[in-house]
């Protein structure tokens, strides 16, 4: 069973003018997911109506067995799936324990006090300042908050929109080093991203998006071919794609 599932998926902001165009594919449990294409292809349109932020036209979204199309974020959360967007994803006026404590809100109180550990535990940089403001914090260790407030409620898909957004390489490298660490725990991943190299170098499969359509699906390997990736970047769709 897949732990993430989208068939035929429309979605945007018009539904006369869709951005994501009949879009469909599917995430094994455990697996790491990149999702690439061209500024403007839609990216972010289609992350953020799979996580309930952006109106679905058409299609179905799958968590497990359970059909999540079109629930509200905070539903989303409870149903299975956590989503770090790419900005406005912490709260920068409070520590980093007291951003945990409200995630941790979603959770039965006797279950709190031992999650907001686990997750000072598995991101050491948060951990040892758990008093520390978060917009104290270096880019790096934000996305990490981010991505430890979407991991408390133990997820079964972690989604994350640009998580390398802004950040210089020294810190690119540090964040998919932690999710390099996050998808050795057996976290399923799904994560759109403009860097490339960084993106192929985590995930075992990558996809290509480009205007609104899916070019390619299919091994991240296959993708180290600069030809081939930049010939998907002027939309030439490919055979797993067109399957």
């Amino acid at each position: 069973m897949s732990a993430l599932a989208v068939s035929d998926l429309s979605a945007g902001y018009d539904p006369d003018l869709a951005i994501v165009k009949g879009v469909s594919f599917s995430v094994p449990k455990g697996e790491a997911v990149c999702i690439l294409g061209p500024n403007g292809a839609g990216k972010s349109t289609m992350i953020k109506a799979m996580a309930g932020l952006v109106p679905c036209f058409g299609g179905k979204v799958h968590l497990g067995e359970t059909d999540v199309t079109g629930l509200s974020p905070h539903i989303m959360v409870r149903r299975g799936l956590g989503f770090v967007p790419q900005t406005d994803n912490i709260f920068t006026r409070l520590t980093i324990l007291e951003n945990l404590q409200i995630a941790a809100q979603l959770l039965p109180s006797a279950d709190r006090a031992g999650r907001i550990e686990a997750m000072l535990a598995m991101f050491p940089d948060l951990g040892d300042r758990p008093g520390e403001l978060a917009g104290a914090l270096s880019g790096g260790q934000r996305q990490m908050l981010a991505a430890a407030r979407a991991l408390l409620t133990e997820p079964d898909v972690l989604m994350l929109d640009e998580p390398s957004a802004g950040l210089s390489p020294k810190l690119v490298a540090q964040v998919f080093d932690t999710l390099r660490r996050i998808s050795e725990a057996g976290v399923t991943l799904v994560l759109v991203e403009q860097n490339v190299r960084a993106a192929l170098s985590l995930a075992s499969r990558a996809l290509v998006l480009v205007d609104g359509q899916l070019a390619h699906d299919g091994p991240s390997a296959a993708l180290h071919d600069g030809k081939l990736l930049g010939g998907l970047f002027l939309g030439h769709r490919t055979a797993e794609a067109s399957q």
